[in-house]
């Protein structure tokens, strides 16, 4: 995370825009590390020492998951803008403290994963939005990979697949169409015991994981992922609608494009990456660059606990068998602009009624 997070500062730092004062682990052995390589001129091993520092604006947290609520709330109340690696917390009751110490507080609260900043997300917002495909009735997310072999926490309470993985695709899902209503989800240790730091060690949460998303008036979706995964290949996420379908490319965290099916249109549109070089860590960038402005981040805390919430419910799901009812809504995202021209790739599918017998051509679109 160190060094993820510390790519996009450096960024910002060669503009001037931050100043990096203080870090903080509990391991006082990264002393070194952070001073001579990270090049931050403080060092602690408490975390209160970086909240309450009067130079400090902003807290950045990347610590294992149980602790990022209480890490928020104490920045919060010192009056810091705060940015946690996901989740917010593994508690509603920290989280919703989290939310409205957010609304009172002078600081900016924003949760982690930032999906919904990147140009493909919200080309295809936009997209939805203006009924390109008509009414989405169903969606499909699918993210995973083998597993971290560097941290025990991962596996074990207030950590899991679910708060890991399957975080990205409903914040995008529920980004898209909106707060979830009920929850079904089955979930468990497919691999009982996993290799980490060359040591056997336990699974004590899920590893293996389908949730299944019911948005009411009978729109669905279904988030598959898991440390169960070692490949695959294919459209991170989908969008069927009752004009077209969507399909975005890679994973949401690192899109490469997306593709659009319009029954007017009888073939595929294909979307090259309008912006390579986004990084998962722009929601770093994102709060440095409302700060001066004045304007309210884009992810809101009240989709953050709306995401937990689903999460904790899947949990509850998975657990008893039983369909899930959700509380918590969120405001609806509010991306400004029109849909850019840009290049496409036009192909032809021959298995569909609407399709022709050319082969992929070059247009604009």
């Amino acid at each position: 995370m160190a060094r993820a997070y510390m790519h996009a500062i450096d960024l910002m730092r060669l503009d001037r825009m931050v100043e990096v004062v203080a870090a903080c682990d509990v391991k006082d052995e990264k002393r070194r590390f952070v001073l001579e390589e990270l090049h931050i001129p403080r060092f602690t091993t408490r975390f209160e020492e970086v909240v309450q520092a009067p130079d400090v604006e902003l807290v950045l947290i990347t610590t294992p998951m149980p602790e990022h609520g209480p890490i928020a709330k104490a920045a919060l109340e010192a009056g810091k803008h705060v940015l946690t690696e996901k989740p917010m917390a593994v508690t509603l009751d920290e989280a919703v403290h989290l939310v409205q110490l957010a609304k009172n507080s002078p600081g900016y609260l924003v949760s982690a994963p930032h999906v919904i900043l990147s140009k493909t997300y919200q080309t295809i917002w936009k997209r939805i939005q203006r009924g390109d495909i008509g009414k989405v009735t169903l969606a499909r997310g699918r993210y995973g990979w083998a597993g971290p072999s560097w941290q025990g926490w991962f596996y074990r309470a207030g950590g899991g697949a679910i708060f890991d993985l399957a975080v990205y695709n409903i914040t995008s899902l529920t980004g898209w169409l909106g707060p979830v209503r009920r929850v079904t989800a089955m979930a468990g240790a497919a691999i009982p015991d996993r290799l980490v730091g060359g040591e056997n060690i336990p699974i004590q949460v899920e590893d293996n994981v389908h949730i299944l998303l019911d948005f009411g008036e009978a729109v669905f979706a279904v988030a598959s992922t898991g440390f169960t995964i070692q490949r695959y290949r294919g459209p991170g996420l989908e969008l069927y609608g009752s004009k077209g379908t969507i399909q975005l490319m890679g994973d949401d965290w690192d899109p490469n494009g997306y593709e659009l099916w319009l029954n007017d249109v009888g073939a595929w549109l294909v979307f090259d990456e309008a912006d390579p070089s986004w990084l998962w860590t722009d929601g770093l960038r994102h709060l440095v660059g409302c700060i001066p402005s004045g304007d309210r981040p884009l992810i809101s805390p009240e989709h953050a606990y709306h995401v937990l919430e689903v999460m904790l419910k899947a949990k509850e799901s998975a657990a008893d068998g039983q369909a899930k009812s959700v509380e918590s809504t969120f405001p609806p995202l509010a991306i400004s602009g029109e849909v850019e021209a840009m290049p496409v790739h036009l192909v032809h599918d021959r298995s569909h009624p609407m399709g022709r017998e050319s082969g992929p051509s070059e247009v604009k679109g």
